[in-house]
């Protein structure tokens, strides 16, 4: 068997390198899959661009540990199990799997509670030199990390949408949405379409979605929103007036990740209403708290990973009740990963997946 294998290793901000990486070896407590497909995430294109969230600065530290392969929502074929995993006799060779993008500790007080997401040690696949991710022909699964097997009936441009769609699922899940109320969803990427697919199941009275693009306001419709609007455009504030007789919405999902569409919900949002931040920023969003508080009494809401989401998603892609429709737009090799990232912005681009 080969000793090396084609990988993306990150090693500075815009320094990312297609090159020979070392295959990983099978411990035996590790499960070890040939990668099929990984999604570009958000995060990825930050920490591709320096953002300090992941590199240190402006009250952060490094999260990012080079030289590590990038890359947290993939899906693989086992080739290798260990005897003393946790999934040995439950998983098989040749089975499909889809890993949780945090691999908890499982000691620390998070873990204990069975908040396993918020893991003190926080280890995502894909930032840390010793939990390299799917940007690579093969990847190592350690005993820690949660695995889930993926149906035959789930393709594998399906499959690769597991992990953002789980976090989707639990923005809506902490968004608390009721039959009647007025949700209103800023932004329309990946994850913001997810989002709509899994607010619809909950029934809201109107849901609405607001993003630039007139492209993935378009996916947005067919996904189940009732009302979309482009706030370049728009006068969303007059729109959602209109629609809730000078209320406001009752839910504001914030899943743009610009500091201005954090203004743009405290406006939006009724007296009492709720607030659900779930987008990492580039840089700080600055807003006058009293509004929260005297001006409105809002409940802030905020949002980390999927937990306890990973086979809900299965379960509604397997059902068909969960839709996905147009999600997965551009497939590039792995080799083409630059190119990649600068697809994700471009018109008519959504989610973008490499294969290794």
């Amino acid at each position: 068997m080969e000793k090396n294998m084609n990988a993306v290793v990150t090693y500075a901000p815009h320094d990312y390198r297609y090159e020979k990486f070392p295959m990983p070896e099978c411990g035996k407590d590790d499960i070890i899959i040939r990668v099929i497909l990984c999604g570009i995430c958000a995060g990825d294109l930050k920490a591709w661009e320096g953002g300090p969230r992941f590199w240190g600065g402006e009250g952060w530290d490094p999260y990012v540990e080079p030289p590590c392969i990038p890359g947290h929502e993939f899906v693989g074929e086992i080739v290798a199990i260990g005897e003393e995993n946790p999934y040995w006799g439950k998983l098989k060779i040749g089975q499909r799997v889809v890993p949780e993008q945090v691999a908890p500790c499982g000691s620390c007080y998070f873990c204990k509670k069975g908040q396993y997401h918020l893991c003190q040690p926080h280890d995502v696949f894909g930032f840390k030199n010793y939990l390299n991710g799917g940007f690579a022909q093969f990847a190592r699964l350690p005993k820690t990390a949660l695995v889930h097997a993926v149906p035959d009936s789930i393709p594998d441009e399906l499959a690769v949408l597991i992990e953002p769609f789980a976090c989707s699922m639990h923005a809506v899940d902490r968004a608390q949405i009721e039959k009647g109320d007025t949700v209103v969803l800023a932004g329309a990427g990946p994850l913001g379409l997810g989002m709509v697919a899994a607010a619809k199941l909950k029934k809201p009275g109107k849901l609405i979605v607001l993003d630039m693009r007139k492209d993935r306001l378009e996916k947005a419709k067919a996904l189940g929103a009732d009302i979309v609007l482009d706030p370049s455009s728009d006068d969303a504030y007059k729109e959602i007036a209109k629609l809730t007789q000078n209320v406001g919405c009752d839910i504001y999902i914030e899943a743009t990740g610009h500091p201005s569409a954090v203004q743009q919900g405290l406006d939006l949002l009724r007296k009492g209403g709720r607030f659900v931040e779930f987008s990492v920023f580039s840089k700080p969003a600055v807003v006058d708290w009293s509004i929260i508080g005297d001006g409105k009494e809002l409940d802030i809401i905020g949002v980390s990973l999927s937990p306890n989401c990973f086979g809900k998603v299965i379960e509604g892609f397997t059902s068909g009740e969960l839709k996905a429709d147009g999600v997965l737009t551009d497939v590039y090799p792995l080799s083409d990963f630059e190119e990649a990232f600068k697809r994700c912005s471009k018109e008519g681009a959504v989610k973008v997946a490499l294969k290794p």
